[in-house]
């Protein structure tokens, strides 16, 4: 398995470096991280430097040592973001989780007619903010180093000018009455942005998906079984980082 992966503000300039506050408490106090260990500093933005375990002092502060040089790891391409309406409970925080341990770039909260579940004042900060933080607690279990954006939360008309600049757009959407292809046939860009929009438990509306095929978003689909909005943006991501690469 890989060094495990810790998140800083600022990468160290020096051969030495000093983990403490929150990551320094997870490092000696729930990794239990001893001397000789293998360790990974990140700033979560393609920035990454490899070390040692020096010491452990106290229950939140590990020296690290043999910091020799910082990497940048370069922007994956195709640039892949997925638009993920709201779903009810904690089920946000699961496909946040799972795309972000797949490899997606950039997650939207969308805000659809359908959603039940409503950000709105206080409720909707508190809710981006677990977003965030389970988009970063999940790039460090993954070890990536670039975590995955999270925006915030967009409104349809939004989405719809999201999807007008991308080089390759999509609504995941099954429907006897409307026509969709495939999206694991779907012709690809090597190169450039592709947006994906998962809707809401209730489906994504007509008006929306009129709004979001004049943006040249249609309407694709996975399979033959329906899957919940928590897993469908999961499983697209899986498929296009098969189809596009990034996977080999």
């Amino acid at each position: 398995m890989t060094a495990p992966v810790f998140v800083v503000e600022q990468l160290p300039g020096g051969p030495e470096f000093v983990l403490d506050g929150p990551e320094g408490r997870h490092a000696v106090s729930v990794r239990r991280l001893n001397p000789g260990e293998d360790l990974v500093l990140t700033d979560g933005r393609g920035r990454w430097a490899e070390g040692v375990v020096r010491a452990a002092e106290g229950k939140d502060r590990l020296l690290v040592t043999g910091l020799v040089s910082v990497h940048e790891e370069p922007a994956p391409a195709p640039r892949i973001t997925v638009v993920q309406a709201l779903p009810k409970g904690d089920r946000g925080e699961l496909a946040v989780e799972t795309m972000t341990e797949t490899g997606v770039d950039a997650i939207v909260p969308w805000q659809a007619a359908r959603c039940i579940t409503q950000w709105k004042g206080d409720r909707g900060l508190k809710s981006l903010a677990k977003w965030r933080s389970t988009a970063r607690e999940a790039g460090k279990q993954s070890r990536r180093v670039r975590f995955p954006e999270v925006a915030n939360a967009m409104t349809t008309k939004q989405v719809a000018a999201l999807l007008a600049g991308a080089d390759f757009a999509g609504v995941l959407h099954e429907d006897r009455d409307s026509g969709s292809e495939p999206l694991a046939t779907a012709e690809l860009p090597a190169e450039g942005t592709i947006v994906l929009v998962v809707g809401p438990e209730g489906g994504v509306s007509p008006q929306e998906l009129a709004a979001f095929a004049e943006a040249g978003a249609p309407a694709y689909r996975l399979g033959p079984s329906v899957l919940r909005t928590s897993t469908a943006g999961t499983a697209a991501a899986a498929l296009l980082m098969g189809r596009t690469g990034r996977w080999s």
